[in-house]
């Protein structure tokens, strides 16, 4: 199993709501910072530009392709987010998809 399977998802955003990631490949730079962060969650491609993993460690190659954000992998998943050069990153509730961390962040 991996980690994405064993672990709830959640987030702080003050309700501890499932959250999910996606990346806006139009917008990856390929630094791979992401993958430094969490790489149970992200992972480079040959193209050079970063995508999220399945809970079942398959890379997700569709546009706009989101996975759960583990509770134990958030931090590392907001700090990619935060640090990410190309603003690509996105992680939203599941129930409502608003974006808590992110550039279209509230």
């Amino acid at each position: 199993m991996t980690v994405q399977q064993e672990a709830p998802t959640g987030g702080s955003d003050g309700a501890g709501e499932p959250l999910e990631v996606w990346i806006d490949q139009d917008l990856c730079t390929g630094d791979g910072i992401c993958v430094q962060y969490a790489p149970e969650v992200f992972e480079l491609d040959i193209d050079g530009l970063a995508y999220v993993k399945s809970a079942d460690d398959e890379l997700l190659q569709e546009a706009g392709a989101t996975t759960p954000v583990p509770l134990v992998l958030l931090q590392d998943v907001v700090d990619s987010a935060k640090e990410c050069p190309g603003d690509c990153i996105h992680v939203r509730r599941v129930s409502d998809r608003v974006e808590v961390y992110g550039p279209d962040a509230e």
